[in-house]
């Protein structure tokens, strides 16, 4: 694989969504790699976990002109990995700023820099929403479900129409489901695996598509300095699926549990959740159950990631057992699961 540490030696980078889970290990690895780092974050961002760290903060909205126009000042590198999160109360225009209108600004501010070099913009395989017929490749027609992934399309098809007429470098990531040391997207899934009881909603095989977050942000750095990346797009996930059932043996296994699967059916919780929604949103108030999880339960989700690995060479550090069992050892040793003595 291309030496993408000394590609990135002095080199002048933006990073957005530096606080978040994916910037925050971005940042260290760039860090590492000897880029000069440069990050937004909100006034209110916890800056905590990179304190001590050679980065020069730019505090502001990441949708605002005045802080764009400062943080892309001179950089060669934009790595866009801001994004709103799915959370109640927040409003249809909250995420069209973070995703659209970020992605604008930067876009712009960026081709009236001389130095510039390339804009790694991070989106999301949920720009395919439901794949009818995995594996789906980078080509698969859009289909977003919901307000955050009809922004994200909406963001990425707008900088690829920008890119084509200003002559703006870029390439596009689209991550699979992130995960690793530290994060609690999939940490319910985690804690389920040590249950008496397994459960697996409906009767499809549930495919899962992953990618360990070290392994995301050096693809993003490869797409950053890699000569075949330049105005491409990537899926970024492991070579192969796995699926639910496979998921929770695997960290059963890790945490020395038994492991017993059980099916039932899938339409008494899309009910509850139906419910829930309607009840919880108008109030500002998190569902306890929401449509979109009960689904993470029962759809295939499942990508053809050959080109990131063809195209730029890509050599992955973890495979789905070996991140799955990396990540329940770092939840034990945090406090967030029980191992059973050995």
């Amino acid at each position: 694989m291309r030496d993408i540490m000394a590609d990135l030696k002095q080199a002048k980078v933006l990073v957005t969504g530096a606080t978040g889970f994916t910037g925050a290990v971005l940042v260290r690895k760039l860090i590492e790699a000897g880029a000069e780092v440069r990050a937004v974050a909100r006034a209110t961002s916890k800056t905590e976990a990179l304190a001590g760290l050679p980065i020069q903060w730019i505090r502001g909205e990441v949708f605002d002109e005045e802080t764009v126009r400062q943080a892309v000042d001179g950089v060669e590198y934009i790595f866009h990995v801001a994004a709103a999160y799915r959370e109640a109360g927040i409003g249809d225009d909250v995420y069209w700023k973070v995703h659209v209108q970020s992605t604008q600004l930067l876009a712009q501010a960026a081709v009236r820099n001389s130095s510039f070099k390339r804009f790694v913009h991070v989106s999301t395989v949920g720009v395919h929403g439901h794949i009818e017929n995995p594996p789906a490749d980078e080509n698969y027609p859009f289909h977003p479900g919901d307000v955050y992934q009809k922004t994200k399309a909406e963001a990425e098809l707008w900088l690829r129409d920008f890119a084509a007429k200003s002559g703006l470098k870029f390439a596009v990531i689209r991550p699979a489901a992130i995960y690793g040391d530290g994060d609690r997207r999939l940490l319910k899934v985690f804690k389920m695996a040590a249950w008496p009881v397994f459960p697996l909603l409906g009767r499809g095989k549930c495919l899962y598509h992953l990618i360990h977050v070290e392994d995301l942000a050096r693809m993003m750095m490869l797409a950053a300095v890699h000569p075949a990346a330049e105005n491409e797009v990537f899926i970024c996930g492991n070579p192969s699926a796995v699926t639910l059932e496979e998921m929770g043996r695997t960290i059963a296994k890790t945490l020395g549990c038994p492991f017993r699967s059980v099916r039932i059916p899938a339409w008494p919780f899309f009910l509850a959740a139906d419910v829930c929604e309607k009840i919880c949103r108008p109030l500002g108030v998190e569902p306890p159950i929401y449509r979109r999880r009960v689904a993470f339960f029962t759809k295939d989700r499942s990508f053809d990631t050959r080109k990131i690995r063809e195209k730029l060479g890509y050599d992955y550090l973890y495979a789905n057992e070996s991140g799955l069992e990396k990540t329940a050892r770092d939840y034990v040793a945090r406090g967030w699961l029980k191992a059973k003595p050995s």
